[in-house]
């Protein structure tokens, strides 16, 4: 029996889902968990497989890729033993990540038929931005998110986020949907919110990036029912780094969002953009210990500044200076200090660079109007559903727009996706529009995408824009690619 089967099997069967109450409730037993965390830590470190490639590059991913498992493993362990993860979540959340890894056959299937009649496996992930509307207004918002104004609400009608999810899952396969904003919680639409939406698609998992400050009682305790939903709570620091960005008290709103979290078990996340000026606190002991040890954040993404949305400015991106120690310092926290971190661009190598438009393993993204985008960076659609919807078409269309062709080609030429490491393929700088923005200029001028309402000002496109972004990138190629041949190519 193959291990897919075995997993359909386990995760699909009711003695399957014994077997998982019956682990479920023995990993709450501290005598049961501590020696089996240890065993499976053990095996993560011993293993180094370059997936059958002798490569010193491949080797290190790989390497890296374990070390973050090896996060996730203790970071569930912390949560289990805090008691800040219910087990009747951990029991829902088991399942539904059993069964994306283990995928049923209806899944198993739908990617099959896309592969045979595109030749590539589709998105495995999708993020719906349902809502532009926020309750805050945030400087340097990179969605230009405002609050309620009198004016007609930005949002995608319910029967269309409904559309565009099972369409996902019956046509891609697709297990894991993310939802950013606007606030994704201020979601309303034909008498449905957010929730229902995670509800109705119980089999699947949510993470959902959120400002934190509606989330209620009620809000926590229906997470907690659900069980499939995990929120990442954006804060830009500590206390003052936070109000200063998002105004007087949010902080302290997040916190009490985070207490009501805890107490009903569900995990959650936080979410930090880097700058040029916070980029060394982000990844301080101090701000470390205080969201993971103090208030049991049980992961963190980290997306460094990108210049779109409200007042966008490139001098607001880390500088490339700053780049390497950052890179440096993230990995050390992942590796010594096992805490689940993601670092957006830096962790680049291990999903083998840009993963946007649709490629294999990778994701697009769908806004409040139904505009469809390579990436929640890259602020030009490529297509818009309602259109497509209108002429009796399906998410396929998306996927073959002339934008999504030319994103995936340059990602193919690249050596992105690819089995084989080269020095022309720095997969440390992954981001077309922050590390080579002559190449996204071209498709912008070229293609003549559809510029996001308020995401993509006109300004992106001058010329003292285009200069800025130009040198920027050069300076980061000058600075990065040297730690990639020595760290990946060596």
């Amino acid at each position: 029996m193959t291990v897919s089967r075995l997993g359909a099997y386990l995760f699909g069967s009711r003695f399957g889902r014994y077997v998982l109450d019956a682990t479920t409730s023995l990993v709450y037993v501290d005598s049961v968990r501590r020696p089996l965390v240890h065993v499976v830590d053990r095996l993560l470190q011993e293993s180094r497989s370059g997936d059958g490639l002798d490569c010193a590059g491949w080797h290190k991913i790989q390497q890296q890729r374990g070390e973050v498992s090896r996060a996730v493993l203790h970071s569930l362990d912390r949560a289990i033993e805090k008691r800040v993860l219910a087990p009747h979540v951990a029991r829902r959340i088991f399942y539904l990540w059993g069964r994306a890894l283990c995928p049923s056959r209806e899944r198993t299937n739908a990617v099959r038929r896309f592969r045979e009649e595109y030749g590539s496996a589709p998105p495995w992930f999708l993020v719906i931005s349902p809502t532009r509307s926020c309750n805050l207004k945030c400087t340097g918002c990179y969605a230009n998110s405002e609050p309620e104004t009198g004016q007609p609400e930005a949002k995608l009608p319910w029967d269309m986020l409904d559309r565009i999810m099972t369409e996902a899952e019956e046509r891609w396969g697709v297990a894991l949907f993310v939802f950013s904003g606007g606030e994704p919680l201020t979601y309303r639409s034909q008498g449905k919110d957010l929730l229902d939406a995670v509800e109705k698609h119980k089999d699947c998992l949510f993470l959902m990036f959120t400002n934190g400050t509606p989330i209620s009682g009620e809000t926590a305790r229906r997470l907690a029912e659900l069980g499939n939903l995990t929120p990442s709570l954006s804060v830009e620091g500590l206390s003052e780094q936070t109000d200063q960005r998002r105004g007087s008290g949010v902080f302290n709103r997040v916190l009490d969002a985070m207490t009501r979290l805890r107490e009903v078990g569900v995990p959650f996340g936080i979410s930090i953009t880097a700058t040029r000026s916070n980029c060394e606190q982000v990844l301080s002991d101090q701000l470390l210990d205080f969201y993971f040890e103090e208030q049991g954040a049980f992961y963190a993404f980290i997306f460094q500044y990108m210049p779109i949305g409200r007042f966008p400015s490139p001098d607001w991106m880390p500088t490339p200076d700053q780049r390497i120690p950052f890179w440096e310092r993230s990995c050390a926290v992942v590796r010594q200090r096992h805490l689940f971190l993601l670092d957006f661009w830096n962790h680049g190598p291990m999903v083998e660079g840009c993963i946007a438009a649709g490629r294999d393993r990778g994701y697009l993204h769908i806004d409040w109007s139904g505009n469809v985008m390579p990436c929640v960076f890259m602020p030009y659609a490529a297509a818009n559903l309602s259109d497509i919807y209108e002429r009796g078409g399906t998410l396929n269309d998306v996927w073959t727009t002339p934008l999504f062709r030319a994103v995936r080609q340059w990602q193919r030429d690249y050596g992105y996706g690819c089995r084989e490491l080269s020095r022309e393929g720095n997969w440390m700088l992954p981001c077309p529009f922050r590390d080579h923005f002559a190449t996204f200029r071209t498709w912008i001028e070229s293609l003549e995408p559809e510029p996001e309402e308020g995401v993509a000002p006109e300004n992106l496109m001058t010329e003292a824009f285009c200069e800025k972004m130009l040198a920027y990138g050069a300076e980061q190629a000058k600075l990065v690619q040297p730690l990639w041949e020595k760290e990946y190519l060596g």
